[in-house]
Order: structure tokens, then C-alpha cells, then sequence
């Protein structure tokens, strides 16, 4: 008996062999539109897994896109429309598993003045500006901007800011300037404590509001407001599309109950569709894609059944059962299919890269899942597109031999 199933084995397999091999051309046809078809289905998916990814990048590059703030009180004490500066470790520990970027501020109104690098002292009139304490110089992640002045270091032992372009122009500041600050310029003998120094490192043009305020590390707005651990708010830039950012603001509103964690929507939300029109419109042009791919192998395995009539009645004449004859075409078919796909679907996804240059101006980087789902829908669209094969079960021996077929 086992001598037996392997001789039918091998007679399957030589019988696959002979019809791969009786019309070479057209079965060539049928193999490149189905390698085509891969080509195409594996770029467009490689590309519509990518795309997510690359959105993200693109829409964190515009910052923060989550607002920690304190909670609206009746009171009106400046202590309590401040977050207590511990939730920038609670973040930290709610965010250990994400690639979370967050940081402090802390806004005061107070008085600078600025004094050249030449002769550090105050040259110009005691003018009041809006200050921002930054916890970590992550902020300048979170607030992209471009440099207009910049300093280099200098090693001395004093705190750095960073003067947006419209303050710097209004006070006529620049970088290795020295800017004072205090809280008590009518005072005639101010305390040291409500003083400091900076160096301006650098301008930045923010092209929104930040361009009219300085930034100053966090321990020093602390200091000279009287707000020690305090901050006025924490942004945040979180990755992933709009529905993980969700469940991470969710988490972090019970882990924050005395803040409010609002995530910006117009970002959340435009990075949501504009992925999910990239998305419809790519998973309906692999449809159409794969349909037109089934509609080429289906005109050309027609003419293949129509040639095969007399192979196919000769075959049930010496008792092949019809399932065993449809199995031969079947499995020719998804060798033809699974050839195809493991060809064209590599050609697609060196294709995406050059794409994704050209769309997103950054190459796609290859998803390894995408190689066997291109393939195996190459396989499945090839058997489908073999269906007028089953007409050749219906096939009459005697009709053949009469020469009626």
C-alpha cells in the first residue's frame, strides 16, 4: 500500500510537471500578471503600513499634542492654579513602557533687562516680559522653532534662556547678551533673592506665541516668583494614532486626579484622517488591483481549459476521478500563484521604498509582514482565477472520442 501511494504521488507530481511545461508562453502570460499584481499589492500595503508610522513622525514634529493643567478652583491664590511639580515623575512612570516626551513650564510676568556681553550690567529699561521655566530641554522638542541667533557655550556657571525672535527684537537682544531679572526694580535696596542672571544662548522664531516670551530654566521662575515645586502646566507629545493617544489620556487622568489631561484634537484628530483616507484609498486600489489580476488569469486559464478538453476526457477514460482531475489544475494554479507572488511581491516592496521617497520624502522602510499576506493573496486571487477549470469536470470521455466536444 505504501508502494502504491507513492507511485500515485509521483505520477501526480510528473502529470504537474507536463501541463507547466505544454504551453509555456501562455502560462508565462498568466505568471507575469499575477507577479504584476504582487508588485503592485505589496508596494501599496508596505506603503499603508508605513504611512502610519511616518504621520506619526510628521505630526509629533509639530509638538506637543497633550495639556496637563491644574483644575479650575474658586480660590484665586497663584499656588493653586499651579500643578505640584511631582507629577513630571508620575508621568514618567505612567509613560515607562511609551516613547512619551513631556516637560514642565512655569509662566511668570517680571521685569528684564538686558546687558552686553562687554560689560555685564543692565542697559536697557526694566520692561516686563512673559518668563517660562523649563523643567528639561526637551521643550524644544516639544516647541519646534528656528534658531535665528546662536551663541556658542561658553562653560560659565550660569543658567541659559532662550529669548523668542519678537521679545529679542523689541528689547534688541542677541545671543551672548546677558539679561537681568528681578522683581524688585523700585526697590532701593533689592534683595538678592528676587534677582538673577542669564546668558542668552540663543534666538528662536517660533511663529506663534512663544516668540514674545523668554525661557529661562525652571528653578529660577520658581525662585523669583515664590513658587517652589509649582508649575502652570506639562505638555506632552505622546506617539500612535488617535485611539491609543486616547487610552493614554484616559490613563493618565486617574493617575492625575488633581490635573486636567486634555490631548489637542486638532492634531489627534487630523493625523486620524488623513490616515484613514491614505489607508481607503490604498486598500481600494489593492482591490481593484487584485480583482484585475483574477479577471487576466480567469481569461487565460479559459483558453487553457478549452485546449485541455481532449487531455482531460482522456484522463476520465482510463478512471481519474473528476475531484482528482481538478485537483491537478488547482494545484497548478497556486504554484503558478505562489511563484508569482514570491517574485513580484519582493519587486513591490523594493518598489515601495522608491515610493515613499516620493510621497513622503523619507524611503519606506520594508514591514516583514506584508511579504506573506502579498503572497498569499497572490495565491488565493490565482486558484479563483482558475474557476473556468471546473468546467472541465463536466467533460463526457465518449463525447471526446466521438469528436462532438
Amino acid at each position: 500500500m505504501p508502494a502504491l501511494l507513492t507511485k500515485n504521488r509521483s505520477m501526480f507530481w510528473r502529470i504537474i510537471r507536463r501541463l507547466l511545461e505544454s504551453n509555456r508562453g501562455r502560462l508565462f502570460v498568466i505568471l507575469l500578471a499575477l507577479g504584476a499584481g504582487a508588485a503592485v499589492t505589496a508596494a501599496l500595503l508596505n506603503l499603508q503600513v508605513d504611512a502610519k508610522r511616518r504621520l506619526t513622525t510628521e505630526f509629533r514634529a509639530l509638538g506637543a499634542n497633550v495639556i496637563i493643567t491644574p483644575r479650575e478652583t474658586s480660590q484665586g491664590f497663584d499656588r493653586d492654579r499651579t500643578l505640584d511639580e511631582s507629577v513630571l515623575r508620575r508621568i514618567a512612570v505612567s509613560s515607562s513602557s511609551n516613547r512619551v516626551l513631556s516637560a514642565g513650564f512655569l509662566y511668570a510676568v517680571i521685569d528684564v533687562s538686558v546687558g552686553s556681553s562687554i560689560g555685564p550690567e543692565p542697559r536697557s529699561p526694566w520692561t516686563p516680559v512673559v518668563l517660562a521655566g523649563y523643567s528639561t530641554d526637551a521643550y524644544r522638542k516639544l516647541l519646534p522653532s528656528r534658531p535665528v541667533q546662536v551663541s556658542q557655550p561658553t562653560g560659565w556657571n550660569m543658567p541659559l534662556c532662550y529669548p523668542g525672535s519678537s521679545v529679542a527684537k523689541r528689547l534688541g537682544m542677541h545671543a551672548r547678551d546677558f539679561l537681568f531679572i528681578a522683581t524688585d526694580t523700585l526697590s532701593d535696596a533689592p534683595n538678592p533673592s528676587t534677582q538673577a542672571e542669564c546668558f542668552v544662548q540663543a534666538v528662536d522664531s517660533y511663529g506663534s506665541t512663544e516668540d514674545d516670551q523668554i525661557f529661562v530654566n525652571l528653578q529660577v521662575i520658581q525662585g523669583l516668583s515664590r513658587l517652589p515645586g509649582r508649575l502652570s502646566l506639562v505638555q506632552l507629545s505622546v506617539p500612535g494614532t488617535a485611539h491609543e493617544i486616547e487610552q493614554y489620556v484616559s490613563e493618565l487622568q486617574r493617575t492625575l486626579p488633581e490635573a486636567d489631561v486634555r490631548p489637542i484634537r486638532q492634531f489627534t484628530e487630523a493625523e486620524a484622517k488623513i490616515y484613514d483616507r491614505i489607508s481607503g484609498v490604498l486598500t481600494a486600489t489593492v482591490a481593484i488591483v487584485l480583482l484585475l489580476t483574477g479577471l487576466c488569469v480567469m481569461a487565460a486559464m479559459t483558453n487553457v481549459a478549452m485546449e485541455r478538453r481532449n487531455d482531460v476526457g482522456l484522463m476520465k477514460a482510463i478512471g481519474g476521478a473528476s475531484q482528482r482531475v481538478l485537483r491537478l489544475f488547482l494545484v497548478e494554479a497556486a504554484l503558478l500563484g505562489l511563484t508569482g507572488g514570491l517574485l513580484g511581491a519582493a519587486a513591490g516592496i523594493a518598489l515601495s521604498i522608491g515610493l515613499g521617497k516620493a510621497v513622503f520624502g523619507v524611503a519606506a522602510r520594508p514591514r516583514l509582514i506584508v511579504y506573506p499576506v502579498a503572497v498569499a493573496l497572490t495565491v488565493i486571487v490565482s486558484i479563483a482565477g482558475a474557476f473556468p477549470l471546473r468546467r472541465l469536470a463536466s467533460i463526457r470521455p465518449a463525447s471526446i472520442f466521438r469528436g462532438e466536444a
